[in-house]
């Protein structure tokens, strides 16, 4: 899992409530167990004027043009502004896969549906929680200004916008962990590969029975 420090990046809208994972990456897509190749489906529904075909390349399909994601001004970008309960329906774990493969490494929202929220820490992407109104400031900051970029600082736990302005999130002391050092679940469980090794030693010793071959 790639690690999370501080991102520095353009700021893109999904200026709505209540986006499902189903609109994030739809269930036809959901064809691979990989974290990878996801990105290109993402928010397809919205994306593009044609209906997706799994496996069919995308860079030929009609963008939809009022999509703000095909905006030139948003290419890049690596935040999402997003509106409250980010992440509902389903508990499919492809959503945070496939806003990772697009490019984001960081969204907010004031608020985010449970299990989203969890899948998010898990597969390296920071799910921020701000309030409606200081979303609202920067949705309207970023919609002002062409190129507009926060910097998402997980050590300092700290969204800072492009006037130096400073906005303090919450983040659970063991997935900051997890984040800064690029952890997901089995990362977590090598850190003690020794131990667990050396378990397993003792216990082949002391129970050779169970482990003698047919």
């Amino acid at each position: 899992m790639k690690k999370f420090t501080v991102e520095t990046g353009i700021a893109a809208p999904m200026d709505r409530a209540n986006v499902d994972t189903d609109m994030i990456i739809p269930k036809q897509f959901l064809k691979s167990i990989k974290r990878t190749g996801f990105g290109p489906n993402l928010f397809d529904e919205l994306r593009y004027t044609d209906e997706g075909v799994p496996g069919k390349d995308c860079s030929s399909r009609p963008l939809n043009k009022e999509f703000p994601l095909n905006f030139a001004r948003y290419q890049g970008a690596t935040v999402l502004l997003a509106r409250e309960n980010f992440g509902c329906g389903s508990s499919r774990e492809h959503a945070p896969w496939a806003l990772d493969d697009y490019g984001f490494r960081a969204v907010i929202a004031p608020s985010y549906a449970d299990i989203f929220y969890n899948n998010c820490f898990k597969n390296g992407l920071l799910p921020i929680v701000l309030s409606d109104e200081i979303v609202d400031q920067l949705f309207t900051e970023m919609y002002a200004q062409e190129g507009y970029q926060l910097t998402v600082d997980l050590e300092q736990q700290q969204v800072r916008t492009p006037s130096g302005e400073a906005f303090g999130f919450e983040v659970e002391g063991f997935r900051k962990h997890c984040l800064l050092n690029g952890l997901d679940d089995i990362g977590v469980t090598l850190q003690d590969a020794e131990a667990i090794k050396a378990f397993e030693t003792k216990w082949q010793q002391q129970s050779p029975w169970l482990f003698a071959k047919s």
